[in-house]
């Protein structure tokens, strides 16, 4: 069940229908992510996670990213060809997406990151239905005055 977007489907399906209270999902299948997050030892599926909560969908998500360069070489490499078409379909150039293998080449420290949703949690909170109504600070085109 693929659960990475707020408000998605599944994500609603398991937080309101089949559980009724909020839900942790992890360990993603290897091909629903991007190719950087770290891969487990099952080969099979990614260090990540999402706490998924009812009305809401995905509150926090995390992932972890790959540190073994001989991983992030072969992964890279399985997805370059799709990589490279949505990249030539924007117009862009392929040169300065290039480097990321060459991060890990000669090591890095195990690092992952998180990140919560501040609308979303306050959302969830205090039990509104839509985040336009908890939003701050609303953003509206061309209204920046900087």
């Amino acid at each position: 069940m693929i659960v990475n977007n707020s408000g998605s489907m599944s994500g609603m399906y398991l937080t309101k229908l089949l559980f009724k209270k909020p839900v942790i999902v992890h360990d993603y299948p290897k091909g629903i992510k991007a190719f950087y997050v770290r891969l487990n030892d099952d080969m099979k599926n990614i260090a990540t996670m999402y706490v998924l909560v009812p009305k809401v969908g995905e509150l926090i998500g995390k992932s972890q990213r790959e540190e073994r360069y001989e991983v992030i070489e072969k992964r890279y490499k399985e997805r370059y060809e799709v990589i490279e078409k949505r990249i030539s379909e924007t117009g862009l150039p392929l040169e300065p997406y290039e480097w990321y293998p060459d991060l890990r080449r000669y090591g890095i420290v195990k690092h992952c990151g998180f990140g919560l949703g501040f609308e979303r949690m306050i959302l969830f909170a205090i039990g509104i239905d839509n985040t336009q109504d908890d939003i701050p600070f609303p953003r509206c085109p061309e209204k920046a005055d900087l």
